[in-house]
């Protein structure tokens, strides 16, 4: 079975409060000659810009008001979707048939969304990374990856302009991420397993190599850009230019995603501790000190369970998950501790496939957004206060999302 794509996970910030910012800007600006810096239907399309949801279903893309869950446009495509932020605050990724294509969706310039006619190529288009200002897209089919400019993206057909190609040794499920430095750590593989990861330099040349991680799977970069991937048995380790790999306390201890922040060291991991166990619900979680290089599995409550696609961290470094019972449940940042629960959706049971839809979750400042495919609706909750702040009614049951604003 193919495995899913990693989530991107990045230090969460408020949408609602950028767009706000930025209004603020526009409303400060002003030309030399004393005339306002915008005319009035300027100003009325900067007041309907707001941070915005898309969400792929079986048969395209609908983008939602964040704030109101109200649709304000959709976009048909075929085939099975994928969706990533781009980071920029406009646009996102929408994995399709043809690669990573481009899609506005309206937030920063209150527009109706729309494919920007951009497209990755790419016949098996895979993880998307974000980090540092940069933006990288790993081709599966080809083990080719691209680096550029986070907000280098333009709403046109025209890729950025300064593209930085890279290749792998042989076409792999894989993952590339530019560090700060300008090197790169990026997956090893083939088309019959994945071993480790290696080190390049700008240029594409290796530095170092670690090939003691079977099944490589993800990233994630924590505080102090200390690096991580998961192995099908521990965690791989990379800080200063050193490797380090951690084993699981089981015999078989899967990890494939990670769920970090750019201000805590702790980062959290998904766990699988039974290989024949069939689905994507797991029951345990793995809590990894970056800085320490330690780690621990927390175990859930009884009957409480989850996918990849349902944890997320919030702006205080907690890490929350949308269980089976349909709940969100916090692990406290810091001790790991389940400190609270909300109740959010109905209960529900595992998808046969984890590309069937199931419950996701995303998580914007203090607001979750819980996805419900059975019912095929969305609803916000407030994590402060434990309330449902808004509800979205959806034509067809959603699978993944993103948010840009």
């Amino acid at each position: 079975m193919t495995i899913p794509q990693h989530r991107l996970r990045r230090r969460a910030t408020s949408a609602f409060a950028i767009a706000a910012a930025a209004g603020l800007a526009l409303a400060a600006c002003s030309t030399g000659s004393g005339e306002p810096a915008a005319s009035e239907s300027q100003s009325a399309e900067a007041a309907e810009a707001s941070a915005r949801l898309a969400l792929t279903t079986d048969g395209g893309v609908v983008v939602l008001d964040a704030e109101t869950l109200e649709p304000v446009g959709d976009v048909p495509i075929d085939g099975f979707l994928r969706v990533n932020p781009a980071g920029d605050g406009e646009h996102v990724f929408v994995t399709t048939s043809q690669g990573f294509e481009v899609l506005a969706t309206g937030a920063t310039s209150g527009d109706e969304p729309s494919l920007t006619g951009a497209v990755f190529e790419g016949d098996a288009a895979g993880h998307v990374v974000l980090h540092d200002g940069r933006t990288v897209l790993f081709d599966d089919a080809t083990g080719d990856y691209w680096a550029f400019d986070t907000d280098a993206l333009t709403d046109s057909d025209a890729l950025p302009a300064d593209m930085d190609a890279y290749e792998s040794a042989a076409a792999h499920h894989g993952v590339a991420v530019e560090l700060a430095d300008g090197t790169l750590l990026s997956t090893l593989g083939d088309e019959e397993s994945r071993t480790g990861v290696r080190h390049l330099d700008a240029d594409g040349t290796e530095l170092a190599r670690f090939e003691e991680c079977p099944s490589v799977h993800g990233e994630g970069v924590a505080a102090d850009e200390h690096v991580l991937f998961g192995c099908q048995d521990g965690v791989l380790l990379f800080t200063g230019g050193e490797f380090q790999k951690l084993d699981s306390p089981d015999e078989f201890g899967r990890v494939g995603n990670a769920y970090v922040t750019d201000e805590s060291p702790i980062a959290f991991v998904d766990y699988r501790d039974d290989p024949d166990a069939e689905g994507s619900l797991l029951h345990r979680v793995g809590m990894v000190d970056t800085a320490a290089g330690t780690w621990e599995i927390l175990d859930l409550p009884e009957g409480v369970e989850y996918t990849w696609q349902g944890v997320e961290r919030d702006h205080h470094g907690d890490a929350w998950l949308i269980g089976t019972d349909g709940a969100l449940h916090m692990l406290d940042g810091e001790t790991g501790e389940l400190a609270r629960s909300i109740p959010a959706i109905d209960a529900w049971e595992g998808p046969a496939e984890w590309q069937d839809a199931h419950p996701y979750l995303l998580i914007d400042d203090h607001t979750a957004y819980v996805t419900d495919p059975a019912s095929s609706r969305i609803v916000a909750v407030d994590l402060e206060s434990g309330e449902i702040v808004a509800e979205g009614e959806l034509d067809a049951a959603p699978s993944e999302m993103a948010l840009a604003g």
